[in-house]
């Protein structure tokens, strides 16, 4: 399975993706392409020195968002992935490439969506608002886009214990380590290895009962 990486900043989940295929735990899958908006985004170091091919194009280089959107669209479909990854993704993704990419897109999301999700949750905002609410167990999501907002169907999700002296950075820190390392790698696998179906807008896993998430 061919994969494209769209990434905006650091690539934390890029690097996890890299090394869950090098050691094995992503199998089936080689990544076709790494997208970044951001031109300064470390994320295209790491596939530098990984050797994968990448593209960096802002939506501040076209006149309007639509010819953005059409370019986007254009990038993707020249590399012909079998699966989309947002990692960390900060650019709203067209619907033309939702529809071009039907079930083909999954994203992870930093919160155990239905909650701390949808418009303006994305970031820190996410961790400050779990703390804010006071509640005790946060996570990550990993799910497949549509056209709404984290609407789309969720493929795994695994909680993290919120801690009394948690900070925003230190929660986020955490569920990266604990949560998104670990359930991004284990959803292309099973992606890769024909284990997920989307029936209904629910998610069927081959053999979920017997994961270690």
């Amino acid at each position: 399975m061919k994969i494209a990486v769209l990434v905006s900043g650091g690539g934390t989940n890029l690097q996890a993706i890299i090394d869950g295929i090098n050691d094995g735990k992503i199998t089936n899958t080689e990544i076709g392409l790494v997208y970044s908006n951001n031109p300064n985004a470390y994320a295209i170091e790491r596939a530098k020195k990984a050797g994968i091919p990448y593209v960096v194009k802002s939506p501040k280089e076209f006149a309007t968002r639509q010819e953005f959107n059409e370019a986007l669209l254009q990038i993707l479909l020249d590399a012909a992935p079998d699966l989309i990854v947002l990692a960390g993704c900060l650019v709203v993704i067209p619907k033309e490439v939702v529809r071009a990419f039907p079930n083909k897109i999954i994203n992870i999301h930093p919160a155990l969506i239905p909650s701390f999700c949808g418009t303006g949750f994305y970031g820190l905002k996410v961790h400050e608002k779990a703390l804010e609410r006071g509640v005790r167990v946060s996570g990550a999501t990993v799910h497949f886009v549509d056209e709404g907002t984290d609407t789309g169907p969720i493929i795994l999700q695994k909680p993290v214990m919120i801690r009394d002296d948690d900070t925003p950075e230190t929660l986020q820190r955490r569920i990266m380590e604990q949560a998104e390392w670990k359930i991004m790698p284990m959803a292309i696998d099973l992606i890769a290895n024909g284990k997920v179906k989307v029936n209904d807008h629910k998610v069927i896993i081959d053999g979920y009962d017997e994961l270690v998430i």
